[in-house]
């Protein structure tokens, strides 16, 4: 039971070097997929931010390919950042992603799914260009709101967030 627990866990902190690159592959897989009108790889995408939130980079093909090639291969260059809010802006992801392959697979809105996809690449693009986290942002709100528990908030603490 503890290694099915250690599995579905996210880490804290997170390297936010690999986090910038996991989102530049999203950017990338959302563009490529708008671009040529590719979309099954909305099945990818959605598979790729649902293992994020459930395991971190463990599940995820392009978290172990940040975190076991490209970043090794960069002299493995690691800045902490906290992780709860990474997997929040994670889960949100997951979100926008399943509503676009919903609205493309059975809304039959090719041009919906696609919209909502390009917010999703507009973010990732910020993420890895610049380094700014739309969904850390809004769940540093949600910590001054109340509505993330005061434990989630201590974990943070020591951790710049974004």
């Amino acid at each position: 039971m503890a290694s099915l627990r250690s599995l579905f866990s996210f880490p804290h902190p997170v390297n936010e070097y690999a986090a910038r690159t996991v989102a530049g592959m999203v950017a990338t897989v959302a563009i490529v997929t708008i671009a040529f009108d590719i979309r099954w790889l909305l099945i990818v995408l959605v598979y790729g931010f649902a293992a994020r939130v459930l395991t971190g980079p463990t599940l995820s093909p392009m978290g172990q390919i940040a975190t076991r090639l490209i970043l090794p291969f960069a002299g493995a260059p690691y800045k902490p950042a906290a992780g709860p809010p990474k997997r929040f802006a994670q889960a949100i992801g997951l979100v926008l992603s399943t509503i676009a392959l919903v609205l493309s697979f059975v809304g039959g809105s090719t041009m919906a799914a696609y919209a909502v996809l390009g917010v999703v690449a507009i973010f990732a693009l910020l993420e890895s260009g610049i380094g700014f986290c739309a969904g850390c942002y809004v769940f540093g709100y949600l910590m001054q709101w109340g509505l993330v528990p005061r434990e989630t908030c201590e974990r943070c603490d020591n951790l710049t967030l974004e």
